[in-house]
């Protein structure tokens, strides 16, 4: 054993005997950085390898390697020793005084999409409607096609779907694939149900549109079932969520799963319709889409276009959110910041 590994050796022995002696982690982290710190014999010898013969820089390594080894090794066991003994030392002299106080426990609230929800659900329950769940992971079948948007249809360019790596499986873009299920469920009997839910679009997110939003559908099938039921229900429904005073007008637009269809809209309740920037200028909002049922999706729900009729309609509800409560962002309702949840 050439001097230099036995100066190493005499580290080890040395360090060892020094760390019985401690017994606080202050001493035990000044212990540390004496004999594992930057400027320890130990690690110092490490700096200096390049300035040792072949010979010496293998014999020196070896034990520079096993003496550190030891070390950190002990080093370990002592801190939980000393970690073990503070606790120890704490549960025999502290005591808990349980006549203190505790913390108060903050009264929870409804977020203002659930507000919404649950007047929405109490609106359509006095009218008769029930509500039904569909799933959000849809398939290609449900979700298009049965409503009358086959794989060609230029129509399916009006989502932007999250397709997902199962063929023929996506995340539902719309809550109208649930106008096929109830339909299956409930045959042959008529259907009034009210279909909400989550759906997700590939959209760029800003002040009026998220990735992911809340909706409703409305569907009604029966015989006899006519445009001017829609429409009374419709204006039902929003006077009722928006107040008396509520103006709404349907606007001719293209739906493939209705035939006619329509546009709800609300006369602005910021402006009174008088025109402004919340609705560009025009004294309307849109606040959803509707229309009689195809007969090609009566097919598809089982039921005989020629026998039985039916209305649907979709509304957002995080747009009937904003408006309900005069919301200017969208984002805000996702955000979770305490600041604005606190306000409902």
């Amino acid at each position: 054993m050439n001097e230099l590994e036995s100066k190493i050796i005499n580290e080890r022995s040395s360090a060892l005997e020094h760390l019985k002696e401690v017994l606080s982690q202050e001493s035990l982290d000044a212990w540390k950085q004496e004999h594992l710190g930057k400027a320890s014999l130990v690690m110092s010898m490490l700096g200096k390898m390049g300035s040792f013969t072949p010979e010496e820089r293998k014999t020196v390594g070896q034990a520079v390697n096993l003496v550190r080894g030891v070390l950190e090794e002990a080093f370990k066991e002592k801190l939980e020793l000393i970690k073990r003994d503070a606790l120890m030392n704490r549960i025999a002299n502290e005591k808990l005084d349980v006549s203190l106080p505790g913390y108060p426990v903050k009264r929870g609230r409804f977020h203002p999409i659930n507000l919404s929800m649950r007047e929405i659900y109490r609106i359509f329950g006095d009218m008769g409607f029930q509500v039904y769940s569909s799933p959000e992971v849809e398939t290609d079948q449900t979700n298009f096609t049965d409503l009358n948007i086959p794989p060609h249809h230029p129509a399916r360019d009006m989502w932007d779907t999250f397709y997902t790596e199962d063929e023929g499986v996506v995340l539902r873009t719309h809550t109208s694939p649930g106008q096929i299920r109830s339909m299956h469920d409930y045959y042959p009997n008529p259907v009034r149900v009210i279909l909400p839910g989550a759906c997700m679009r590939y959209e760029q997110q800003d002040q009026s549109h998220e990735i992911e939003f809340m909706q409703f559908e409305l569907l009604a099938v029966d015989k006899g079932i006519t445009f001017a039921h829609l429409k009374g229900t419709m204006d039902d429904f929003t006077k009722r969520m928006f107040g008396p005073t509520a103006e709404t007008r349907l606007r001719p637009s293209h739906f493939p799963f209705t035939e006619p269809s329509a546009e709800l809209d609300m006369a602005c309740i910021f402006c009174g319709g008088k025109g402004c920037g919340v609705c560009h200028g025009t004294g309307w909002i849109e606040i959803g889409g509707c229309g009689m049922v195809h007969p090609r999706v009566l097919e598809a729900g089982g039921y005989d276009p020629e026998v039985y009729s039916g209305f649907a309609a979709g509304v957002g509800i995080d747009r009937t959110t904003l408006l309900r409560y005069h919301i200017d962002d969208i984002r805000y309702l996702r955000n979770n910041d305490v600041r604005f949840l606190e306000q409902f």
